[in-house]
Order: C-alpha cells, then structure tokens, then sequence
C-alpha cells in the first residue's frame, strides 16, 4: 500500500514532468526536461549528457508504454499514479534514470556530486531551491559538500518506492514545493 508521502512524491513529479504545462504527459516534456537537464551542467562530458537524454527518452517510452491505458500518445494524472500502484512496472526505468542523472551531476568523475552541480540539476528539473536545499543536506554532505553519486542514485530510487516514507525524498514535497 503507498505511503501518503509516496503519494505526495509521484504528484510532484508529474507537475514538474509535464513541462509543457497541458496537464498531461507527451513526449515534447520529455524533450524539454531533457535538454533543460543537460544544459544544468555544461562541463558533463558528452557521454553523460547523450546517457541522460536517453533516460529521458527511456521513461518516456515506459510510461507510454506501461500506463497509457487509453493509447492517445498521453499519460494523464490517472494513469501516471499506477507508478505507484505498481513499482515493479517502472524500477528498470527508475535505476536508469537515477544512474543517468547522478552522474551527470559529476563532470569530473570522482564519483561525488558537489552541490552547486546539484542545485543545478534539481532546478532545471523545476524543484524549488529551498527543498533543494534540505534534500542536499539530508543527503549527508562530506568534505567539500558534496555527496556520493551513488547516495544520489539511490534516493532517487527511494524517491519512486510506494512503501517508503521519512526518506530524505520527502524533503522535495513540503509546502515549498506546491
């Protein structure tokens, strides 16, 4: 059964994944978050960025594949909450997507996210920098405030995960963010 936090959680990134702002998902937001992700950080090699675009490719292709019950090349607020319903339908994508953008966040491949590449990337995805902040932070920061890439990864794979709730994820859905 998900959480009511887990609730809160996929609500939000429905609203920042619908970057067009027409109340469904298509595949232009994908393209648009796309490019506004990779742009965050201009100093990620190629190999990143190309990695990242193709995960956004790729969760698009899921969601439509996966949830878009009525096959109009659109998943609405009704169909994307099945993510929820159904993690297992969506973990290949999630583990993807995570690898992909925390890695990104690393352009110098020492395996750690410094904040300011962070705070970038959580901005251009549409995450309110005060959230952003406390999310960073209750990431545990080590010397030279920055976080482990695979720290990243794996909150983002908690961030999708109906049972989870008290994760730093939480941190995104507060009253900021709405």
């Amino acid at each position: 059964m998900p959480t009511s936090e887990a609730n809160n959680r996929v609500e939000l990134v429905f609203s920042l994944f619908d970057a067009n702002g027409n109340g469904v998902l298509d595949p232009g937001d994908f393209e648009l978050m796309g490019r506004r992700v990779v742009e965050a950080v201009p100093e990620a090699d190629d190999s990143a960025k190309s990695r990242m675009l193709q995960a956004f490719q790729g969760y698009w292709d899921t969601l439509r594949t996966e949830l878009d019950a009525d096959g109009d090349g659109q998943v609405s607020p009704e169909e994307f909450n099945a993510i929820v319903l159904d993690p297992q339908r969506f973990d290949v994508t999630v583990d993807e997507f995570a690898e992909a953008l925390a890695t990104l966040g690393d352009p110098d491949g020492d395996g750690y996210v410094e904040r300011p590449h962070f705070v970038a990337l959580m901005t251009a995805i549409g995450f309110q920098r005060p959230n952003i902040e406390a999310l960073f932070d209750a990431f545990e920061p080590v010397h030279g405030d920055r976080i482990p890439v695979v720290t990243w990864a794996d909150g983002i794979r908690d961030y999708y995960r109906p049972e989870k709730s008290g994760i730093p994820g939480d941190h995104l859905v507060t009253d900021a963010t709405r």
